[in-house]
């Protein structure tokens, strides 16, 4: 390897620097673009309630238009991080030339131009009969065979990180830039580079401590957290104790990816396929009409899932930087497609709490509507009359969500910034109660400073005292009319809550029915205001 020796040895990087650097912002440049064209142009017309035959194909065109410009700002970002890597590593290689050369020819070696050392003539040859020829000839170059093999290593090292740094280019397909399946490509190729970089799938933790993934996250550099994320966006997108940001990153990352897939196979989906395509179209709707709105009315996609009839978790306001936060747990018969009424409904409750939270309105707020686990069904306006499913009457299901709603709100307390923690409240709603009580009963509890369950017909325990939320701040809210409260509460899934022998707080409500607490104007919605503003509700007469 001659010619690649002087090559090494006398490289000058600055070129190939500056080319990485120009990647680097040829991707900004992308991403920047394509957050534009959302906050600008698709987030607008979505406000805006543009709507008909042309509405469906521009907007149509706008999401393919994003995605494409998604996928440029991917590729833009592996080629910045190759060259950037291999930047670095032949500048370590060539070091390790240079010093090999240097010691050799500190050794009194001569290193040709091609790399090859020399041996040291420590006695004129002709002295070569003389019996300590041989001795002194060893001695003098005894480290002769090191310094070649460190000139061999280092030369074959840079060429074999430029060998896959140029197959890893090759690789980023820039066909892919004009189809709506690039993105998965581009996620594809970063999985090669992370590898290349050694960012690999086994260095992400377990997930199941949010703690140990929110220190691992805080130790990493940016660029290795941007490179993660591209190439496991469905990974991290679910892991509790990553910053709300990085999630909201993940997972619409995976949204579009999954909208591309249901859009190139349209004509060929199934009933379900088409109910899961209808319901993450209108969630994707809703999180663009938001790109538009203030910092503290950002939405943040922090989960979503498939199974059966789907899932969502997602917050308004960013619970990490929040001095004030919120979990609502909807209860029965939520589901996917009802992500756009639940996020209106958190809209709702960070608003009033915005209104106790004294200047800073809802600037320090935030309210997540957490629905991760597998909601019964019900039809509230028939209870009594009708069959319960099986679901509403066994606290399966609840106590099948309950691991979840611990981690996540562990995972809130983890990734939340700032030296004061924020002041964490827990809402349940009907069967979202029991969630709530399953969860709150084992593993240490949820970590809330208060609880409110509405409607609730049970949180698996017989006294407040089982849980772990002090009993002074776990407030019960139930309409006189309230049908799930009235005749379910007692019967399989605990104690009734409302019962003064229960032992927990009773929080006024002037609204009435099942639904109806978060009426606006109403003192039901003001109460569970308060609370999330860490006030005391106003009790007046009980309701």
């Amino acid at each position: 390897m001659p010619e690649l020796f002087a090559q090494l040895l006398h490289q000058n990087f600055a070129e190939l620097e500056a080319a990485a650097e120009s990647w680097r912002n040829l991707a900004k440049k992308l991403g920047d673009t394509q957050t534009s064209s959302g906050r600008r142009v698709s987030g607008p017309l979505h406000k805006a309630g543009w709507a008909g035959v042309g509405a469906d194909y521009g907007f149509a065109a706008l999401e393919a238009t994003e995605s494409k410009l998604g996928t440029g700002k991917t590729d833009a970002r592996l080629i910045h991080a190759v060259l950037g890597a291999l930047s670095t590593r032949m500048q370590e290689s060539q070091r390790k030339l240079r010093n090999a050369v240097a010691d050799a020819e500190k050794a009194g070696h001569k290193v040709r131009a091609d790399g090859w050392v020399e041996a040291v003539e420590a006695i004129d040859p002709k002295y070569h009969n003389d019996p300590d020829y041989q001795g002194v000839q060893q001695q003098a170059n005894a480290g002769l065979g090191g310094f070649r093999a460190r000139i061999d290593a280092a030369v074959l090292e840079a060429s074999t990180v430029c060998t896959q740094a140029a197959e890893l280019l090759y690789q980023i397909d820039p066909f892919d830039l004009d189809k709506r399946y690039g993105a998965d490509h581009a996620r594809e190729d970063a999985v090669r580079v992370g590898e290349f970089l050694g960012l690999g799938k086994k260095a992400i933790p377990d997930g199941k401590d949010p703690q140990q993934t929110a220190d691992w996250w805080a130790g990493l550099h940016i660029e290795d957290r941007e490179m993660y994320l591209a190439a496991f966006p469905e990974r991290l997108g679910i892991m509790d104790g990553l910053p709300a940001a990085a999630r909201d990153t993940a997972n619409r990352s995976t949204l579009d990816m999954q909208l591309n897939d249901y859009a190139l196979r349209e004509g060929s989906l199934g009933y379900h396929e088409r109910y899961l395509y209808r319901s993450l179209s209108k969630l994707k709707d809703k999180l663009d009409q938001a790109d538009v709105a203030p910092p503290d009315k950002r939405v943040y996609l922090l989960k979503y899932g498939l199974a059966k009839d789907g899932t969502a978790v997602v917050s308004v306001g960013d619970p990490d930087t929040a001095k004030h936060t919120a979990v609502f747990v909807p209860g029965t018969s939520h589901q996917l497609d009802s992500a756009v009424g639940d996020i209106d409904r958190a809209g709702d409750l960070q608003r009033a709490a915005g209104r106790w939270n004294g200047t800073n309105g809802t600037e320090d707020v935030a309210v997540v509507s957490w629905l991760d686990y597998n909601a019964p069904e019900l039809n509230t306006d028939s209870v009594g009359s009708a069959d319960l499913s099986p679901g509403i009457a066994s606290d399966h299901r609840a106590k099948e969500g309950a691991g979840r709603l611990r981690e996540f709100t562990h995972g809130l307390r983890a990734a939340h910034q700032g030296d004061q923690p924020t002041h964490l409240t827990v809402l349940g709603h009907s069967y979202g109660s029991t969630t709530v009580g399953a969860a709150d009963v084992r593993g240490g509890g949820l970590g809330a400073n208060d609880v409110v369950v509405l409607g609730s017909p049970g949180l698996t325990v017989q006294r407040a005292g089982q849980l772990h939320i002090d009993p002074r701040h776990l407030w019960v809210g139930a309409a006189s009319d309230d049908l799930v409260s009235n005749l379910l509460s007692g019967a399989s899934l605990g104690a009734d809550p409302k019962d003064s022998g229960f032992g927990a707080q009773r929080m006024y409500v002037d609204t009435s029915g099942h639904s109806g607490y978060w009426d606006g104007g109403s003192q039901s919605l003001e109460n569970q205001g308060r609370i999330i503003a860490g006030k005391q509700p106003e009790n007046g007469a009980t309701g």
